[in-house]
């Protein structure tokens, strides 16, 4: 199993770790209830060094991923990114992730855990040619994420950079130990979420750098049990779990955000364009509020009466509302907030009603 370079540092601060997509990655530092309260009051910093990270180069590079990403990159000035996915021809999601345009160079990273799955997808389509190279960064970048009202200035005092204007989904260059980082505004927790990626070599001096500067704000470490419930209280879809070959855009509620219809053809763009055109989405993501404490598994059955309905994708015990919540996919005609569902565990109906995405927003 693959470890991230800083995994005596986890390990020194009392980690339980958990694996995902292959690594070994902490799930928490002893209580994650107080790894959230943290990010939700102050700043938390995470590691992140497992996800999918890709980077583009060569004179194609913005003309090649034009022609299979699902939303359109080329109106993107340096440090300008979005969201977007790749699917196959019937418009099924195989990647959902982040670009970002730097002078030289393309950069995708993943919004979820997939592994290599995006870098391997994409890489089938390097036709000879095209002058294009699609890089797996995944062990040679590493990435944190540094959450919280307290993120901008714990960033600012750790590398010198001016952060409160940094729109989401841009990026900007800093210099830590040396080598130039990308400091990224993202979307993770509901809270200012901002990611570090910068060479493996030097995640330890950012790492040690961002909790000295973060310890006035008594900054925590993260474990991904509490970024779990920051996502899913901030009705925050991810790779993986929620956005996979079971999914079409539309019905992740991602218009207007991971893909283009005017943009001309992709691979799945005649399907996403026919669902716009005669609003036949066949399912919608929506928030469940169980009404017990059994947290449900993911893939876990929704029905009304005795009618399958849908699915559920994500849950967790949400310290916000304190009881169990939940994303899921039910059809379209069970989707509205206010209906009542029932889900299947293990044999046995739990109530559970339909809420409108966030759960949580913050003021």
């Amino acid at each position: 199993m693959k470890q991230s370079r800083l995994h005596e540092h986890h390990t020194k601060l009392g980690a339980t770790f958990e694996e995902v997509a292959g690594w070994d990655m902490p799930a928490h530092y002893g209580t994650w209830v107080e790894e959230y309260q943290a990010v939700r009051q102050a700043v938390g910093l995470s590691d992140l060094s497992h996800r999918g990270k890709s980077r583009v180069t060569g004179d194609d590079r913005v003309k090649w991923l034009q022609s299979l990403i699902s939303n359109d990159i080329l109106p993107l000035q340096p440090g300008q990114g979005c969201y977007s996915s790749f699917l196959t021809h019937k418009g099924k999601m195989l990647g959902y992730f982040r670009v970002y345009t730097l002078p030289d160079s393309v950069w995708v990273e993943d919004v979820g855990e997939v592994g290599d799955a995006t870098f391997l997808a994409l890489r089938k389509f390097l036709l000879y040619g095209i002058n294009a190279k699609i890089e797996n960064c995944a062990e040679s970048w590493g990435l944190l994420l540094v959450s919280g009202p307290k993120a901008c200035a714990t960033v600012s005092a750790a590398f010198g950079v001016e952060m409160s204007d940094l729109k989401p989904v841009t990026a900007i260059t800093a210099k830590i130990g040396g080598q130039t980082a990308l400091v990224l505004r993202t979307e993770e927790t509901g809270e200012i979420d901002l990611e570090v990626l910068l060479p493996a070599d030097v995640i330890h001096t950012a790492w040690e750098r961002l909790m000295e500067a973060g310890a006035t704000y008594s900054i925590k470490a993260i474990g991904g049990q509490a970024r779990e419930a920051l996502r899913i209280e901030a009705g925050l879809p991810k790779a993986g779990p929620d956005l996979n070959e079971e999914i079409v855009p539309p019905e992740a509620n991602l218009e207007g955000k991971a893909f283009s219809l005017n943009k001309g053809c992709y691979p799945g763009q005649e399907v996403v364009a026919r669902m716009d055109t005669y609003g036949n989405v066949r399912r919608k993501l929506v928030g469940l509020v169980m009404n017990g404490r059994i947290i449900p598994p993911r893939g876990a059955k929704l029905f009304n009466g005795d009618r399958e309905v849908g699915w559920l994708s994500s849950a967790t015990d949400s310290p916000q509302l304190n009881t169990p919540i939940a994303l899921a996919f039910p059809l379209r005609d069970f989707s509205a907030p206010g209906t009542h569902l029932t889900i299947e565990i293990d044999g046995a109906r739990h109530d559970a009603t339909v809420q409108a995405l966030p759960f949580y927003h913050r003021t």
